[in-house]
């Protein structure tokens, strides 16, 4: 015998039976209205903050590497024209042999 299936009823006593014709107890259900449900409510502005916020706190960490990196690099590429260049070409032509 099959049961109409109503919020609140237990579904299946034994293997194949869809519903039973008492309630089931200990079940609490919640709902909250679409309407007033915003899961992105505030995002913006606390991604906005939460980086910046969290940028400061590690600057000491990246900030240091990062200029060191890129005075390594400002050097090695005006080595590098010099070398490249009359003079640097000159200057250390009897090296290269």
């Amino acid at each position: 015998m099959v049961h109409e299936t109503q919020p609140g009823t237990y579904l299946g006593h034994e293997w194949g039976d869809l519903g039973s014709i008492t309630k089931q107890k200990g079940i609490t259900t919640y709902s909250l209205s679409p309407n007033r449900q915003r899961p992105f409510a505030g995002a913006a502005r606390a991604a906005i903050f939460n980086v910046s916020r969290r940028a400061k706190n590690q600057v000491l960490y990246w900030a240091p590497p990062l200029l060191g990196m890129y005075f390594l690099l400002d050097w090695a590429n005006k080595r590098n024209h010099y070398l490249n260049s009359k003079a640097g070409r000159l200057e250390y032509a009897d090296e290269e042999e």
